[in-house]
């Protein structure tokens, strides 16, 4: 396929661009390597690039800075549900990606499945669990295959996979220390795909292969066993379908700019969405990147891309 390249822009003409990234959140660690990395991208393509690593004191050092507009690399609870996106609305700096409503949507894994269900998009079965609930009956209405998820949290952090009842508490437990709505959803047995969103177009989907349960943190951040498929290995008609799918799932939450959206076929080649990403990672082992490399895009033309198709908030 091809992407058609949203109008350029001089660098200069961004003004001051503040990189946000770091925060306080368990995915700090990964913020940093972001961030990090489109800094140095910005820089590199003559873009006067400051980055910020957030912390309390974020809205007085903003005003200090008095950014043109922020590149959002903040991962997690605080900067990619919304939260930093409303405070810069309310201070007025124009930033990537997505608002503080579809970000905060997107960040709710239970809220999105509940909006995707109602628009007719495919997503798995699931079932929100309290410390309350049946073990046996969830057990048996998610037929004994369940991941089971923190509903505000990323990177896989937190989630588990259950194949037995007296797995299923403690599992629970697990996810609820890292948030306090959790579920469990139905696993679907197959092929794992994942489509990044860049201004509008779908770019090539993604297969991703591993020998983990599931794409965990390890799998994402660290292996260099995951294998990443791009071709992907689908018909035309398939890849044509599966980005239609992206699409409508991400405009469904009100999405913008960038973000990726990722997937499960089962075994009868029928797609099931799982969540979506509205900062996702821009490390050595990201998608986003690799997806763009196969339309032409290399890692600085990605980021500029990005920051150009955000201007105007």
């Amino acid at each position: 396929m091809t992407y058609k390249k949203v109008p350029s822009i001089e660098s200069d003409a961004f003004g001051t661009v503040a990189v946000l990234y770091g925060g306080l959140s368990a995915e700090r660690d990964i913020s940093l390597q972001s961030g990090n990395a489109v800094l140095q991208a910005l820089q590199a393509k003559s873009v006067h690039a400051i980055g910020v690593d957030v912390d309390k004191n974020i809205i007085s050092r903003l005003q200090e800075i008095n950014p043109d507009r922020v590149f959002i690399a903040l991962h997690g609870v605080g900067g990619e549900d919304g939260k930093v996106q409303g405070m810069l609305d309310w201070l007025g700096i124009p930033y990537t990606g997505s608002d503080h409503a579809s970000s905060s949507l997107a960040m709710n894994k239970l809220r999105t499945k509940q909006i995707w269900t109602a628009v007719g998009l495919p997503t798995p079965k699931y079932q929100v669990l309290t410390a309350e609930s049946d073990w046996s009956a969830v057990m048996d209405s998610l037929q004994y295959q369940v991941f089971v998820k923190p509903v505000n949290e990323g990177s896989s952090l937190g989630m588990s996979f259950v194949n037995r009842t007296d797995e299923l508490e403690a599992a629970y437990k697990k996810a609820a220390e890292h948030d306090h709505t959790v579920i469990a959803e139905q696993r679907v047995e197959g092929k794992e795909f994942t489509v990044s969103v860049l201004n509008g177009q779908a770019l090539p989907p993604i297969q991703l292969k591993t020998d983990h349960v599931f794409y965990d943190y390890d799998a994402k951040y660290i292996s260099e066993d995951t294998q990443y498929l791009c071709p992907c290995g689908l018909t035309k008609e398939k890849v044509e379908e599966l980005q239609s799918i992206a699409l409508r799932a991400f405009h469904a939450l009100g999405c913008k700019g960038w973000g990726r959206i990722d997937f499960m076929q089962d075994q009868d080649e029928q797609f099931y969405l799982l969540e979506a990403n509205t900062v996702p990672g821009m490390t050595s082992h990201s998608l986003v990147p690799m997806a763009a490399k196969n339309v032409g895009l290399d890692f600085e033309d990605l980021v500029l891309e990005i920051l150009t198709g955000s201007v105007g908030g």
